[in-house]
Order: structure tokens, then sequence, then C-alpha cells
């Protein structure tokens, strides 16, 4: 058997190998609920195999969204939705994931195929955005943020804790929490974000002090049996790559003390003036390092498509899991054509019964129709 599609156990959860579908958003959601779109989708993820789907980007608040288009668990209410998705990932053999976070300075955005700029001030359908500092992010995101109030801190994290209970309820067996990609959490440990002057800026413990709280609290709801873990920018190559890896590591330790379970190793980007080095594999390295220094489990995405690259990531130690996205949605079958091309014995059987039975009984035609 590859390392690809080795069994991963994290707590009492146990992955039937190494590909994770990433959180992706679908943009498709109306005043936060789920709907047909959203249930047909992520069933047949998970029927392609990975052993770890996780649910997109969904909003711990109205105002934490990034476009009005997005998912939540605000409200009680939203929780039957998610609740058929969860059962329907965990029918087809995967874990139930999801990610639940606040868009801070990115919010209030329209969505990605209709600009993906900021609302107009006076659309109705916009809200006030909020972040650390009043800093707006730049280019079509321009819109001033407020500075959040302690009052706005308080009430973020308990809007934190709340989703995270409503995801227990809901079904979802791993929980990962968006601290990157230029959202609030990250916008807090930014430099480009966070000039505050408080306890919640400065150095980089002051600017790491969101995050933390936040964590420990969603840590005292979210049961020690499951998964609880975090998305996280650790680099924003932006010239100043080492000083913020080391920030990004001295954090991530101080969140595995904490009893976070595994970091999905990502980017910043609260910077429009970020230049990321796009290739196959540019991230592993830096996911490596991390896992090396830390010692801690990891994933991460990020062009690590190809299943060579997949199964060297994990072979060679630099990621645990492995994140499959845009690979995913142009063949939600992917594990199955990974599995082939890295020789498993029974490769059909990565997908469910009802297909891994035609696909093997008659060999050489399931071959042929493979290539």
């Amino acid at each position: 058997m590859s390392s690809a599609f080795q069994p991963f156990k994290l707590k009492d959860v146990t992955l039937r190998n190494r590909i994770a579908v990433p959180p992706m958003c679908q943009y498709s959601a109306r005043d936060g609920f789920t709907n047909e779109w959203h249930w047909a989708h992520y069933a047949v993820l998970a029927r392609g195999g990975a052993g770890l789907v996780v649910v997109e980007a969904t909003g711990v608040s109205a105002d934490g969204r990034i476009t009005p288009g997005c998912t939540g668990l605000w409200r009680d209410e939203h929780i039957e939705g998610m609740a058929r998705i969860a059962a329907s990932i965990k029918a087809a053999g995967s874990v139930p994931g999801i990610q639940i976070g606040h868009a801070g300075r990115k919010a209030s955005a329209n969505l990605p195929w209709e600009g993906d700029d900021h609302i107009a001030d006076g659309d109705s359908r916009g809200w006030e955005t909020i972040s650390p500092s009043a800093i707006a992010f730049g280019g079509g995101l321009s819109k001033m943020p407020r500075e959040m109030t302690i009052a706005d801190i308080e009430r973020v994290k308990a809007d934190f804790v709340a989703t995270a209970k409503r995801a227990l309820q809901a079904g979802f067996e791993w929980l990962e929490l968006h601290f990157a990609h230029g959202y609030l959490a990250q916008s807090f440990f930014s430099m480009h974000a966070n000039t505050r002057t408080d306890a919640y800026g400065g150095n980089a413990a002051g600017r790491s002090r969101f995050l933390i709280e936040t964590f420990e609290e969603v840590r005292k709801v979210w049961p020690e049996n499951l998964p609880l873990t975090a998305r996280f920018g650790v680099i924003e190559f932006d010239g100043r790559d080492e000083e913020t890896l080391a920030e990004a590591i001295t954090l991530t330790k101080t969140l595995r003390d904490g009893g976070l379970d595994l970091m999905d190793v990502s980017m910043g980007f609260s910077t429009i003036d970020a230049k990321v080095p796009w290739g196959p594999s540019f991230l592993v390295p830096t996911v490596g390092r991390v896992r090396s220094e830390t010692g801690m489990p990891v994933a991460s995405a990020w062009c690590v498509d190809a299943p060579s690259d997949i199964e060297k990531a994990v072979a060679t130690g630099q990621m645990d899991i492995v994140m499959v996205g845009r690979a995913m949605l142009a063949d939600p079958h992917y594990p199955y054509q990974v599995a082939l091309a890295l020789g498993e014995d029974r490769p059909a059987w990565t997908l469910p019964a009802p297909y891994a039975h035609w696909l093997s009984r008659y060999r050489g035609a399931g071959k042929g129709a493979a290539q």
C-alpha cells in the first residue's frame, strides 16, 4: 500500500486514506442556509473516495460571511441542512468536517463571478466590515473596516463557540478554525492589518492573542475525542517570510500545547503585494518545516495534485494529509485515479461498492475505461 492510502488516526477518528477535500466556498447559500446544491455537492465528493471532506468556510455570524452566498451556522435553524450534509459524507465512508470563521475586512463581498469585490456602499445586500485596525485590504476589497472594540472581540469569540456547538450538534466529527487567508483571525496576526497598541496588537504575542483566546474558548466546548484543527497562514511571501514563519511556528506550538490536534498550513493572503511563487508543491517545504519544528500533524493544499506529488509529500514525512481541491472539482472520483496511478492493489475499492463492483468485475474493460 502506498503512503497516500495508509489510514490516518487522530483522536477517535480514522481517515481511510491521506487524501482530503479542503473547504471550497460554493457561494450558493441564501441567508446562510444550505440547499440542494450543497447536499448533492458534498455527497458526490464524499463518494469519490477521500478520507476527509471539510465543508466550506461557514460564517460564525451574518457579518462574518465572505459574501451573501456563504453558508452559516450562526442560527439553530441552520443545523438541519448542515446535518444532512454531515450524514451524507459519513454514509459515503468519509469523515465529515467543517471550517468555521469570520471574514473580517474581506467580508461583504460580491460573488467571485460577479466581481469578487466589495459590495458598494448603499447596496442593501452589504454590511459593515470589522477588523483589528481600520485598514482596508486594497484592490477590489477597498472598503474601510471599522476597528474592533474589546466588546466586538468578545462577541466574535462567543460566536465561534456557539457555532462550534452547532457544528457538533449537526454531526461533524472534525472542526477546523479558519485562521488564514487574510480573514479576521489572520488579520489579527498580520502586521499588514493590525496596528493596534492595546493587548491585541504590537508584538507577536499581542497579535497572536485573539487566535489563542478564540481557540481556548472553542477547546472548552469541542469534545476531546474529536479532532480540533486550524487553518493558519504561516507565510505571506512579502519579503519578511523568515520572521513571519518563526512567529507562526511559535504560535503553533502554543496552540499545540493548548490542545490543537492538527495544523492545516496555508498562506496569509493579508497583502495584495504578496509574490506567491506558484508551482507544483511550492508550499510543501514550508509545511514540512512546521511539522518538523512543532512535532504535530499537519495538512496542506496548494498545487499538490499529481499522484506522485501526493505520495511524495506523505512518504517523506512532510505532510500527514494532502488537501486536494481543484482536481476533486474536475473529477470527484480523483482518489480512484490516484490509486490507479500509484498501483494500489484494489484501486476501484477506493470508491463505494456500487461503483467499485463494476469497475473491478471486468478488469480489462475497467482498465480501458480508466485509461
